[in-house]
Formats: C-alpha cells, structure tokens, sequence
C-alpha cells in the first residue's frame, strides 16, 4: 500500500476528534490538543490564555513562544508553521489552511525559530516566533493559527491508490492590526424550496430555508439570525432564533446556511426574513412565497390551460365564420 500522495485533514469544532484541533469558541480556555499532543502559547501551562491575542501597527514586529507537548509514551516529530484561517463551508467552522496553500494574512506573516521539533515522551518543546505585520496591511482582524503537523503519515483508505492522512493541532492567533474597523454583515440569495403533500392534510408539509451569510467588514463578527414568516393579512407564521449559525463569521468570508421550515403552510402567500444581527450592525433578507397544494396547484394549471385552449377554439370559429 502507497501512502504518498497524502492529504492533511482538517477538523472543525464539529468534529474535535479529527485531525487539526482549534477547540472550542475563543472564550473557552482550554488549550488545542487531540488526547496525543497540544499546542498552546507558552505562558498559559494549559490554563491560562488558550490563543494568541495580538495587536500590532502595520509595519511591526511582534515576538512570542508557542509550546508543543507530547502527550504520549514515544518521541514525536513535528514540522511549525503559520495558517490563515477561513470558515468552512460545510457549517461556517472555524479552520486553517494546510501547509501546502499559500497563505496570504497571518499564516504568512508568522515565522517560528525552528520549522522542525522533535518533543520527546511527555515532554515539552517551547519555540519562539515573530510575526511581522506588511507596512501595507489592511487594518482589522486577521485571523490564523501556528500548527504542529504530525509528521507520521497514516493510511487513510483502501484501493489501487490509497492516499495518507497525516494529524495537526493548532493554537489559535487572534491578530488585529491597528487602525479604522469596519463591521459589515450581508443576508444574501435567500431561496425557500417547498415540499408539499399532493392532497392537503394528507401530511405535514415542510420548506428548506437557505441564504448566504457575509462578513463583508474588516473585523469578525459573532451573528445571531432570526426567522421570520409571515402569511396573509400579515399573520406570523414562524419567528425563530436559528442554531446553526457559526460562532465567528471571519472577515471577507462568506457561508451558505439552511434552516428546514417543519409545519410550513399548504395553502398561504407571504414572506420570509432572515435578519441577521452583530455588534453595530442589522441586515435582513427576505423571499416571497406561494403555498398551494401540488394538486390544487396541478387542477389550476389544467383549468388554465383548458381555458386558453377552449378561447383559441373559439376565435378560429369566429374567424371562420
């Protein structure tokens, strides 16, 4: 079995147990760790600060130390770097980009003192880094993490290829570079997909929500969003605080996120809004909709078409005469 090409993996908060570990939402303070080793900024001893927080002038150099520890019975190798970090698509959560993407923020801006530690069994290995802001960096947050890539490639499938998987853990940086902030939020592309019964009553009826959330500002943003429905004569239909919204939306990022509408009407006409808050800012975003039952709906549709048919008969029997 081959296990070159390989592929790193990145987990998000959703899937801790994977392989790049950035716990938790940034007030948790608990260091980034998988149960074999932990990255964390030196001073904290796993139970101070969890991340690096950091602000600097463009232009700046800043220094600090981040501490890798083995949490295992056997030496560990491990290659340092600096991340940009994004939001993931699949539910906005926080991740990094692999050591193989360019990185153009704070990932590229971070140099540690050594790119390869070995840490011996149950130990610790402290390496400082500086972070040197462009004297042309854009003001606000600019999100990243120094990683610990496991050097070990595992095997990660079955098959004629089968392609390696190899583990990292990263300890946050929370990096702002001085100067104006601009927070903007977006509730964009907002579509209701309905799935009616075809005879009413037959079954609850149920619509899928989606829209596009953008941090379209310069610094992260921590959004709440309620939905809300109304029906005719402006009845309120549903009115709720939606879950599955991320924790941080990261500046310049943007997230396609649904919400599934149980009980929705059968027989209405309305709109639904999506509002979208964070601190200094309130967007909204909103679609109309038209419910009918697919065989109310179908029976219109005949009886139109019938209708159309039935009034061109009849102008070819004027005309005739």
């Amino acid at each position: 079995m081959r296990t070159k090409p390989y592929v790193l993996l990145l987990s998000t908060l959703s899937t801790l147990s994977a392989l790049l570990v950035l716990l938790g939402p940034a007030p948790a303070a608990r260091a980034a760790e998988n149960g074999e080793w932990a990255v964390y900024p030196a001073a904290s001893k796993l139970g101070g600060r969890p991340y690096f927080y950091l602000s600097a002038d463009p232009g700046t150099t800043l220094t600090d130390r981040v501490t890798v520890a083995n949490k295992t019975a056997a030496p560990l190798t491990f290659r340092l770097y600096g991340a940009d970090a994004y939001n993931t698509d699949r539910d906005g959560g926080f991740a990094v980009r692999t050591q193989r993407e360019k990185q153009t923020g704070a990932g590229a801006w971070i140099k540690p003192e050594r790119t390869r530690i070995t840490v011996p069994a149950r130990s610790a290995v402290t390496v400082p880094y500086t972070l040197t802001v462009p004297a042309d960096a854009d003001p606000g947050d600019h999100p990243g993490a120094l990683v610990a890539l496991d050097e070990r490639i595992a095997p990660g499938g079955k098959g004629a290829v089968a392609m390696g998987v190899q583990r990292a853990v990263g300890a946050r940086v929370y990096l702002r570079v001085n100067g104006p902030t601009v927070p903007a939020l977006a509730v964009e592309d907002v579509t209701l997909d309905q799935d009616r019964p075809w005879v009413p009553g037959t079954r609850t009826s149920s619509a899928l929500v989606s829209y596009t959330l953008t941090n379209r500002g310069n610094v992260t943003l921590n959004p709440k969003v309620v939905l809300k429905a109304e029906g005719l004569f402006g009845r309120t239909l549903l009115d709720r605080d939606l879950a599955k919204v991320p924790a941080e939306l990261l500046p310049r990022q943007k997230i396609r996120l649904t919400e599934r509408w149980t009980g929705s009407p059968q027989l209405d006409w309305g709109d639904v809004t999506l509002t979208a808050t964070a601190k200094g800012v309130r967007e909204t975003g909103t679609v109309s909709f038209l419910a009918l039952p697919w065989l109310a709906a179908s029976v219109l549709l005949v009886g139109g078409a019938a209708g159309v048919f039935g009034l061109r008969i009849r102008r070819r029997r004027a005309l005739s005469a």
